[in-house]
């Protein structure tokens, strides 16, 4: 065995034992009809778990709250962190007390993230409702119909700035000719961004949306610390709905074949934006 291969052995030891066997092994549920309260009576069903999936309409529905909160989410992130990141590259003083201080929602934990605004936005005990309650505006923000918007919203305060940064650097690292010519040639700032910037940066946009695309994907943490899927199921993501099936109602088989499902959604989603991604540089 060659001195390089024994070198990667203790990585791909590490691989094995914290990503490969827990794939492996879900993707055997997947294929039985395990319960936590019936070990003893597993059994394998083949593909009859995926055609169950397919057939549950509140597995489609949790989809569709999942695909309404990822293009919302990442179009209001990336608008506005591409407005914040242009302003940031012009700003003269205090660049780096104003970057590290727009940076700082995106260090904070997920669930913690959750809890916070839980307690914020809480029609009876909650700051924002009671000082809106005061100049005469009642919102319930995890009533009917506001609860989705409101998890976008927490969603977009925390990630945006991971928008920013991404934007930033690609800003930063774009060739200066262009816009010079442009300049010269008397363009206005809106045609110099339209077709000098937008063009050049597009790359680093399409990276940045893919990267928080499948982050947005994975939403739990605030649905938890909030919501809990209500109010009904409006705010049931597929990354909580599958969580309800196997640590709640015990369904571990059913509970695997949905995460494979959306592993395959994902990896096509990864494979439609690389292309995009090649397709662009080629330009």
């Amino acid at each position: 065995m060659s001195f390089r291969i024994r070198m990667i052995l203790p990585l791909i030891a590490t691989f094995v034992a914290a990503v490969g066997y827990p794939l492996f092994y879900s993707f055997y549920l997947s294929l039985t009809s395990y319960k936590i309260t019936q070990r003893w009576d597993s059994h394998f069903v083949g593909l009859n778990q995926y055609r169950d999936v397919f057939a549950n309409s509140d597995y489609w529905s949790a989809m569709k709250v999942t695909g309404l909160f990822v293009v919302i989410g990442v179009f209001l992130e990336l608008s506005l962190g591409l407005a914040i990141a242009l302003s940031l590259q012009r700003q003269k003083r205090f660049r780096d007390f104003t970057r590290s201080f727009l940076l700082s929602p995106m260090f904070i934990t997920p669930i913690a993230v959750g809890l916070m605004f839980r307690f914020l936005l809480n029609q009876q005990l909650g700051a924002i409702p009671t000082i809106l309650d005061k100049v005469g505006f009642s919102y319930d923000f995890f009533g009917s119909g506001n609860a989705l918007f409101t998890m976008i919203m927490i969603d977009t305060w925390q990630w945006t700035p991971f928008m920013v940064l991404l934007i930033l650097a690609g800003l930063e690292s774009l060739s200066k000719q262009p816009f010079e010519a442009a300049r010269v040639d008397g363009a206005k700032p809106f045609y110099t961004f339209r077709r000098i910037t937008i063009p050049m940066l597009a790359p680093i946009l399409t990276v940045a949306i893919l990267i928080r695309s499948l982050d947005a994907l994975k939403v739990f943490e605030y649905v938890y610390a909030t919501t809990r899927g209500g109010p009904g199921i409006e705010t049931q993501t597929i990354q909580y709905f599958t969580y309800q099936t196997g640590i709640q109602y015990y369904r571990l088989g059913n509970a695997s074949a949905m995460a494979y499902l959306l592993l395959i959604i994902v990896m096509i989603i990864v494979v439609v934006l690389f292309k995009q991604i090649e397709k662009t540089r080629r330009l």
